[in-house]
């Protein structure tokens, strides 16, 4: 005997389920986004369930909030715990890189999925990790954006949201209001913010931006062209030697003084005029050198590297820039204190025996830094993890010490050997000039290399010795200095130096 089973009949209430996908960063206020679209769709008599899939992986961990709605009948739904490719209809992503994630996850389909992003970036671990600059593109990801998405709205949610006093959770639930892709009115998500009670006002006008960016098509919010230029303040004296300094920048080819006069204020905030005089002296002796044959590109290119090797990242330099006002402010700014509140700070520092003996005066540091025994003496003394709460007297009060000591520090071992090395740079790199022009300005440019302090310091110094060490191989051959530029950047791409290793292998053939 056979049996035939019955066909069954789809249940229409499966077309009505609205899916929708929440893709936010730890602390962006995803989760406060989600209860908002939860009480709204109950308030508005539909069935609702939502829930959330934690991960690591990413910025302080991303997770992925999922709500699935349909209207309340007398059955009670099933719904889906976690969303599935090719299943959603609205993908709201709190991030740039979260759009890119959503598209490669499959969530986002040009048949159904509105997608709704900011544009702004919340800095992965595996881009700031990377020596150069390994910020993903974000435009790649805004053009695959418009093709995945059947419905895409783009602003700067976050910007938006901080200029009305809140945060982007809001902003979020407004574009997510004036796409139309839920079947609610304006006035029911608004009362679905006031339900919850918190930030009620800021909450409704970053909301109200939202919904205007979604309505109107604003992509960023707007922000200044030009940063302010920073003002040199000090004592009439001073104020006068720094008067005489830009008058002998204005003294230069024209070429060159912009990028002079930025990296004469860099060296002057890193020591005093009379260290600027001398920055000035190293920048005219490059000049010397020099023609307008090629618009003055060696003598720009020395303005900016001399600058940035003479303001060194020294202990003093990072207590200097760690106690200033203007930090402290920013600090307290981005966390949205009030003037009533108390902002609890802690400093993180692994100080290395290096760093201490680069601290001492010259000869004294040398010696030390040649015995092993004082080295490890020095090991056992400081190189430990310290956390100094700076919002204490006692810790502000050592790091401010430290801060204050820029007239000792040019009589300090760790001056006396950046000298050195910058003389060095600056002489290998001239050597080229006549021989080879972009040679020699590929070798200025290599001082890119050398940043940070302590073990990132100590890897900057090593691939700078490296790619340098190459100019030797590239002689005489008329691609060095794409060949040079190339090995630069092979350095940049990771902390260990493999792809270094690779260019240098490659270089290597050639000879």
């Amino acid at each position: 005997m056979n049996f035939v089973m019955p066909e069954k009949t789809p249940d229409a209430r499966v077309g009505q389920i609205i899916k929708l996908a929440v893709m936010a960063v730890g602390g962006q206020g995803g989760g406060v986004l989600t209860a908002w679209i939860e009480s709204l769709a109950r308030a508005q008599g539909y069935e609702c369930q939502a829930t959330s899939v934690a991960g690591v992986a990413q910025r302080t961990g991303s997770t992925i909030y999922y709500v699935e709605m349909t209207p309340a009948s007398d059955q009670m739904p099933i719904f889906a715990l976690a969303p599935s490719g090719g299943d959603v209809d609205v993908l709201i992503a709190s991030e740039m890189m979260e759009v890119g994630r959503a598209i490669m996850r499959g969530f986002v389909t040009p048949d159904r999925t509105v997608l709704i992003g900011s544009t702004h970036r919340a800095l992965a671990v595996s881009e700031k990790m990377t020596p150069g600059d390994g910020i993903a593109d974000a435009d790649e990801v805004r053009a695959a954006a418009a093709i995945a998405a059947q419905e895409l709205i783009l602003a700067d949610m976050e910007t938006l949201a901080v200029g009305q006093g809140s945060v982007i959770s809001a902003s979020l639930f407004g574009a997510l209001a004036g796409s139309g892709a839920l079947p609610f009115e304006r006035a029911a998500f608004e009362e679905a913010i006031r339900a919850g009670g918190k930030g009620v006002d800021p909450s409704l006008r970053a909301f109200a931006v939202g919904f205007d960016a979604a309505r109107e098509g604003i992509t960023e919010a707007e922000t200044p062209l030009l940063e302010p230029q920073p003002t040199m303040l000090g004592p009439k004296v001073e104020m006068d030697k720094w008067q005489g300094l830009l008058t002998r920048v204005i003294a230069l080819p024209d070429p060159v003084q912009q990028m002079a006069q930025a990296g004469l204020t860099k060296a002057v905030d890193f020591q005093d005029c009379a260290y600027g005089g001398t920055y000035l002296d190293r920048l005219e002796g490059v000049i010397a050198r020099d023609d307008a044959d090629h618009d003055w590109l060696f003598s720009t290119t020395a303005a900016k590297y001399i600058a940035n090797a003479m303001a060194y990242d020294d202990i003093i330099r990072v207590a200097d820039l760690k106690t200033r006002a203007p930090r402290l402010a920013r600090i307290k700014d981005e966390m949205g204190a009030r003037d009533a509140n108390l902002v609890e700070l802690t400093e993180f520092f692994h100080p290395r025996a290096e760093e201490v003996a680069s601290l001492m005066p010259a000869k004294m540091g040398a010696k030390w830094e040649s015995n092993p025994k004082r080295m490890a003496l020095l090991n056992r003394l400081f190189n430990k993890g310290r956390r100094l709460r700076t919002h204490t007297l006692r810790s502000f009060l050592m790091l401010h010490f430290l801060g204050g000591l820029k007239r000792y520090r040019l009589r300090t071992r760790r001056h006396k050997v950046e000298v050195a090395h910058l003389e060095r740079w600056l002489a290998d790199s001239l050597k080229q000039l006549e021989r080879d022009y972009f040679l020699s300005v590929e070798l200025l440019k290599n001082r890119r290399l050398v940043k940070g302090y302590s073990d990132t310091h100590v890897r900057g110094l090593t691939k700078f010795s490296t790619v340098m060490n190459a100019a030797a191989l590239l002689d005489g051959r008329d691609d060095a200095a794409d060949w040079m530029n190339r090995l630069r950047e092979a350095a940049l791409q990771d902390p260990e130096g493999k792809a270094l290793d690779g260019a240098i292998e490659t270089v290597r053939s050639f000879v």
